[in-house]
C-alpha cells in the first residue's frame, strides 16, 4: 500500500463495550435523532477508530441508522503509515471477521435497532473487511466497501446474501482496475449477485475529509448520496 501521512485527531473513540469473540470489545455507537433505526456496522481504516470513522458513524445516525464502529485495534491508533501497516498485519483476517461478527451480534441485540439484518460500511482495510464479513455472515444484507483492500486470498462468496455497492478511485494505484474486475467476476460467479462497483476520478481515501491531499468533495458527495438510499432500501 502506498505511503500515507499520519492521521490527525484524538485517540480512539470508545463509548460502548460488548462481548465479542470471547473477549470484551469496545466501539463507538451513534443513535439517530428518533432513537431507533436500522443497524449499520462502520469498519475502520488501517489507522484505527479515528475521528473520521466516528464522524462517519455520526453521519449515518443523522440519516436514521443505528451505527456501531467496533474498535478492531483495542484502543490503539496508528501515528504513521509504518505503524498502521504493522497493526493491520497483526490483525489476521479470520480474527477480524470474528470480532466483527460479535459486533453484529451486539448491534442486532439492541432494542434501538429495528432491522433483522445489518449494513456494513468500511474504508481501506475496513472496506476489505466489509467484503470478508458479508461473505461469512448472512446477517449482512448491504455491503458498502470504500476503496476496500483485500488482504491475501479473495473471500469465498458462495454464501453471500448481501447486495454490494462499492466505491473506488480511478487514481488509486493500490487497487488497480483489473483487481476490481476480478472481484466482480468472483462475486457474480460464486453467489449469483452482481455487485455495483463504481469508479470515481479520485485517489485512495477520497472520502476522508480530514486529509486535504486526497479528499475529493465531488466524488465523496456522489458516493454518499448513493450509499444512504442503498442502505435504507436494503434495511428498511
Amino acid at each position: 500500500m502506498s505511503e500515507l501521512p499520519k492521521p490527525t485527531g484524538a485517540p480512539a473513540h470508545q463509548n460502548v463495550t460488548f462481548p465479542s469473540a470471547g473477549a470484551t470489545a469496545h466501539g463507538y455507537l451513534a443513535l439517530p435523532p428518533s432513537g431507533r433505526g436500522p443497524g449499520v456496522i462502520v469498519i475502520q481504516e488501517w489507522w484505527g477508530l479515528t475521528d473520521h470513522i466516528a464522524q462517519v458513524a455520526d453521519r449515518l445516525a443523522a440519516e436514521g441508522f443505528v451505527a456501531l464502529a467496533p474498535d478492531l485495534y483495542g484502543g490503539n491508533v496508528a501515528h504513521d503509515s509504518a505503524e498502521a501497516f504493522r497493526m493491520m498485519q497483526e490483525l489476521p483476517v479470520a480474527r477480524g471477521v470474528e470480532l466483527l461478527s460479535g459486533a453484529v451480534d451486539h448491534l442486532l441485540g439492541l432494542s434501538e435497532v429495528t432491522s433483522d439484518t445489518v449494513g456494513a460500511v468500511g474504508f481501506c482495510m475496513g472496506g476489505g473487511f466489509v467484503l470478508y464479513l458479508a461473505a461469512a455472515d448472512p446477517r449482512v444484507s448491504a455491503a458498502v466497501p470504500f476503496y476496500g483492500v483485500i488482504q491475501g486470498e479473495m473471500p469465498d462468496f458462495s454464501g453471500l446474501k448481501a447486495e454490494i455497492l462499492g466505491h473506488y478511485g480511478e487514481l488509486d494505484t493500490s487497487i488497480p482496475k483489473e483487481s476490481l474486475e476480478q472481484l466482480g467476476e468472483a462475486v457474480q460467479r460464486q453467489s449469483g449477485i452482481t455487485p455495483d462497483l463504481r469508479l470515481y476520478p479520485a485517489n485512495h481515501a477520497f472520502f476522508n475529509d480530514g486529509r486535504a491531499e486526497v479528499y475529493d468533495a465531488d466524488s465523496a458527495g456522489r458516493a454518499w448520496e448513493s450509499t444512504v438510499p442503498f442502505l435504507h432500501a436494503r434495511l428498511g
